[in-house]
């Protein structure tokens, strides 16, 4: 596109997390303002290539996700710390973000402000390129009356502006918006390649494979469950802990257990309810007995070695979606600690649920 002069007024790039969209993005926009192009890249060797690995070209500007508080509105007030991110954590970990804004208990969001801003740049002329660029990252953050500013520009385009979008979950981009951009789909990453760029980061061979396979294609992930390995542990723990208790119903202790997810904040429960999902699935193929499409580490492999059982076709579906509903309900502001008990109650019944080629296993309550 960019040899014949053919870029799209906006393209999205969209896949999962932590699997080099932004990098992608970054340098497609160093390749479109360079000057002096070899071999299908970017020199990186011109001014305009040494203004992008500093981030600092004049006609590339950055659209992310921000939280309203300190006089902080839009995302140049944030510049810092997010060249600071794109430094240290290039595959974009979305968590790392909240952590280094100090987002707390808040979601990240792009407002109407930004998209304003948007427009004022968009109608000015360019500084030293042929083109303004804007990397918009997460889209599916806009706020809807940002959205609707947004769409204004991309309906009816400044010739010498690009949108990149650079997208983790395409279905939550306002439909108008998604149907204006060429939209370029990224797939997740091998298990072997993430071992293999573990393995060079030191991590060993039976570690790194069993990371890889439960990233779900993402670089990000793999390296969370590699290097800060204490969130998964906590997660396994609490899991199998909630689901015991479910089974054997303890309802006291299902209220606390409720009350302690809770108190960490919308984000990292999201996560947690993520993590119960995946290993609700991961469950449900460990009594398929073919290994190599179970994705788990040794230790979650050990508990659904007792636990697989309890989780059926009479069930995994219910499960998997009253999880979902929860996080939903989260994500929307939902008061934590009543969604939680409510969904652990609820889990209770569905994992306690028979199935006849389980009963045996039912009635003996030291299983699991």
């Amino acid at each position: 596109m960019r040899d014949e002069d053919k870029i799209p007024h906006a393209l999205l790039f969209n896949g999962p997390s932590g699997i080099g969209k932004m990098m992608t993005a970054r340098a497609f926009a160093q390749y479109i303002h360079c000057q002096k192009p070899v071999n299908g890249d970017s020199c990186g060797k011109c001014p305009s290539c040494l203004q992008h690995n500093k981030f600092n070209n004049p006609d590339l500007h950055f659209i992310f996700p921000v939280v309203k508080k300190d006089g902080v509105v839009v995302s140049k007030d944030l510049i810092d710390q997010w060249k600071i991110f794109l430094d240290k954590h290039s595959f974009m970990p979305v968590e790392k973000w909240s952590e280094l804004i100090n987002a707390g208990n808040s979601q990240t969001n792009i407002y109407v402000n930004e998209c304003e801003n948007i427009l004022s740049v968009a109608a000015l002329s360019t500084y030293q390129e042929k083109k303004k660029i804007f990397i918009l990252w997460l889209p599916e953050k806009l706020r809807q009356e940002a959205a609707n500013k947004l769409l204004k520009v991309i309906e009816e385009p400044f010739e010498d502006t690009v949108f990149i979008l650079v997208s983790n979950d395409a279905s939550r981009i306002l439909p108008t918006i998604l149907s204006r951009t060429r939209r370029v789909n990224f797939s997740p990453l091998q298990e072997n390649e993430i071992a293999i760029m573990l393995q060079s980061k030191g991590v060993s061979h039976k570690l790194s494979s069993d990371f890889a396979k439960i990233s779900a294609g993402s670089l990000a992930k793999a390296e969370q469950y590699a290097f800060h390995p204490d969130e998964i542990n906590e997660f396994s723990e609490l899991f199998k802990n909630i689901m015991r208790a479910a089974y054997a119903l303890k309802a006291k202790q299902l209220k606390s257990l409720s009350d302690e997810v809770a108190s960490f904040g919308r984000e990292k429960i999201i996560r947690f309810l993520n993590y119960c999902n995946r290993l609700i699935r991961e469950n449900f193929i460990y009594n398929m007995n073919v290994d190599a499409l179970v994705a788990e580490t040794e230790d979650e492999r050990q508990f659904s070695s007792r636990f697989a059982p309890f989780i059926h076709e009479g069930n995994v579906e219910k499960l998997e979606a009253e999880i979902a509903r929860a996080a939903t309900d989260i994500e929307r502001n939902a008061n934590s600690k009543i969604v939680l008990f409510d969904l652990f109650l609820i889990l209770s019944r569905l994992v306690r649920k028979p199935k006849e080629s389980f009963l045996p296993f039912i009635m003996e309550p030291d299983l699991i």
